[in-house]
């Protein structure tokens, strides 16, 4: 096959003009190289969605925070778990703290 047969085929007549010459060194240029380029677009919608979950997270802690301090407004509730949580007490009354054996936690392997 001779180069002037190789040349004119529709192929690489297609092929060997300029614009697409062009259209695909820019095509290869903004995919891969490009500083918007695609793999840069897809790190950052990771990011982005990453921190959507975040956002989500957090959002869904200050509703549990604002839940808790609304019943915190109430001076029985908040009494309930000062004695509760810190084993606070008023004067002249004594604390007694029941654990049972389940509840404590083993020191040994061979207990």
């Amino acid at each position: 096959m001779k180069l002037s047969e190789f040349k004119n085929k529709k192929w690489v007549r297609f092929v060997s003009n300029k614009y697409v010459l062009i259209l695909v060194f820019f095509i290869i240029w903004m995919f891969f190289f490009d500083t918007n380029s695609y793999f840069i677009h897809k790190e950052l919608n990771e990011d982005i969605d990453a921190l959507e979950q975040k956002k989500e997270e957090y959002q869904n802690e200050i509703a549990r925070d604002k839940a808790f301090i609304e019943k915190m407004e109430d001076s029985n509730e908040m009494e309930k778990y000062a004695r509760e949580k810190y084993y606070l007490k008023k004067e002249n009354e004594d604390i007694y703290i029941i654990q049972y054996e389940d509840s404590l936690q083993k020191k040994g392997n061979n207990e």
